[in-house]
C-alpha cells in the first residue's frame, strides 16, 4: 500500500548486483586464470600511462592538479543527492489520520447538530481498536495494523500470522466482520488490505495453555 518505487529499486539492485558480479569475476579471473593475469600484467603499464596522459592534458595553467578531481567531486555530490532522494522515496504513504469530517468519503460524524467544527479520528485509535480485537484471538501468532493513503483516501493494512492449521478463509472472514464493526462505530467505510502470512514465527510458535 505504500508508494515505494519497486521498479526503480529492482533496477538499482540489478545494476549494483551486475557491477559487483563483474568486479568479483574479474578479480577471480586474475587470481585463477594465468592467461588473464599475464594480460593484465602487460596491460597495466599502458593503462597507467593513459591515466597520466589524461591528467596532464586536463591540468589547469598554474595548477598542479587536474580539474578532473573537481568533476569527480561534483559527480559524487550528485550521487549523494540522488541517494538521499531515493532513500526518502522508500515507504512513503503512511498517515496519522484515519478519518475526519472533511474526508472525501463523507461521514455522519459531526453532522446534523448544526455546530461548526471538525471531528478527526487518528490512525492510532483505529489501529489500536482493531489490533486489540485481533490480539484476543488465540489462533493468531502475531498481528499488525497500519494506516496508509491509497489514492488520496486513508486505508488500513492488516497483517496477520495464523497459527499452523488455522484456515485462512476463516481468519479473513472474521477480520472482515471486525472491519465492518469499525466502519459502523466510526461512520466511515475505509478500504482494507488483509495480508495472511506464514513464516518462522508461525512454525515455531505455540498456543498458550492454562494448567
Amino acid at each position: 500500500m505504500n508508494t515505494t518505487p519497486r521498479g526503480l529499486n529492482r533496477m538499482v539492485l540489478a545494476v549494483v548486483g551486475l557491477l559487483a558480479f563483474a568486479a568479483g569475476a574479474a578479480g577471480l579471473a586474475l587470481l585463477a586464470v594465468p592467461a588473464v593475469a599475464s594480460w593484465w600484467h602487460s596491460s597495466a603499464p599502458r593503462v597507467g600511462e593513459a591515466v597520466d596522459g589524461a591528467r596532464t592534458r586536463t591540468t589547469l595553467d598554474g595548477q598542479e592538479d587536474t580539474w578532473l578531481w573537481l568533476a569527480l567531486a561534483a559527480v559524487l555530490l550528485l550521487l549523494i543527492v540522488l541517494l538521499v532522494l531515493w532513500i526518502a522515496a522508500q515507504g512513503r504513504g503512511r498517515t496519522g489520520t484515519f478519518a475526519s469530517t472533511e474526508d472525501a468519503r463523507g461521514s455522519e460524524v459531526g453532522r446534523g447538530a448544526g455546530t461548526p467544527g471538525t471531528v478527526t479520528i487518528t490512525a492510532a485509535a483505529a489501529e489500536q481498536a482493531l489490533k486489540a480485537a485481533l490480539l484476543e484471538r488465540p489462533d493468531l501468532a502475531a498481528t499488525s495494523v497500519s494506516t496508509w493513503v491509497v489514492r488520496g483516501v486513508p486505508g488500513l493494512h492488516v497483517r496477520v500470522f495464523p497459527r499452523k492449521g488455522v484456515p485462512a478463509y476463516a481468519v479473513a472472514a472474521d477480520i472482515s466482520r471486525l472491519v465492518e464493526a469499525l466502519d459502523r462505530v466510526t461512520g466511515y467505510r475505509t478500504p482494507v488490505l488483509i495480508s495472511i502470512r506464514s513464516g518462522a514465527r508461525v512454525r515455531f510458535s505455540r498456543a498458550d495453555r492454562v494448567a
